[in-house]
């Protein structure tokens, strides 16, 4: 198992390193196309593009799609943590988590590639882009969604769930602050911070 998890990571390691090239390519690209599509419509000289407004879209699809992927891997999508940090509620809704982004992805996986499949009969109304290369951004992203989820959850397996976040999470500050020491919050501990103190002269400052 554990060479699995060895292969699993490295594999994961390089798709990473991809998507960070195509991801600042395509915001690139957005950027240029939005930039110009503004200085077209306020510069007479230059040609009105339609094309552009498309391409523009797609990119941004492609980032958005791409992107939580590469969330799924480093748990970077927001979390609202209802119980105490190590206690067995905590611990299973941390596993529902990880377990529920491989759902997620299985399901975009099964019905991305159909609707994907549906682009073929569909062509972009300026640029004449087949929709296939549009529409299949469901499938591919769901495709690394439940790569990065099984070496989330079989790293998981093998060592715990502290050590698997300790190794793939984005760190937090939260993370650092030690709420069980009493008369501190999370507040007061960030930064050093000391205790407030209430106002011993009456009244309010």
């Amino acid at each position: 198992m554990s060479r699995l998890l060895q292969g699993l990571a490295w594999l994961n390691r390089g798709i990473e390193r991809l998507l960070h090239g195509l991801l600042l390519a395509l915001v690139f690209g957005f950027i240029l196309f939005i930039i110009y599509q503004v200085l077209s419509r306020n510069l007479p000289f230059m040609p009105r593009l339609y094309w552009t407004e498309e391409f523009s879209r797609f990119a941004f699809q492609w980032m958005v799609m791409l992107g939580a992927a590469v969330g799924v891997l480093h748990a970077d999508h927001f979390v609202l943590e209802a119980f105490p940090r190590g206690s067995r509620a905590d611990l299973f809704t941390r596993v529902v988590r990880d377990l529920a982004c491989l759902l997620l992805g299985v399901l975009f996986v099964v019905y991305g590639k159909d609707f994907g499949l549906s682009g073929l009969r569909r062509n972009a109304t300026a640029s004449g882009l087949s929709m296939v290369y549009v529409y299949s951004v469901f499938a591919v992203s769901g495709a690394f969604m439940v790569l990065f989820s099984l070496q989330r959850l079989l790293h998981a397996a093998l060592y715990g769930m502290d050590a698997m976040e300790r190794s793939l999470n984005t760190p937090s500050d939260l993370d650092a602050i030690d709420v069980s020491e009493s008369g501190n919050t999370p507040l007061n501990v960030k930064h050093g911070a000391p205790p407030l103190e209430p106002n011993r002269h009456g009244g309010d400052r």
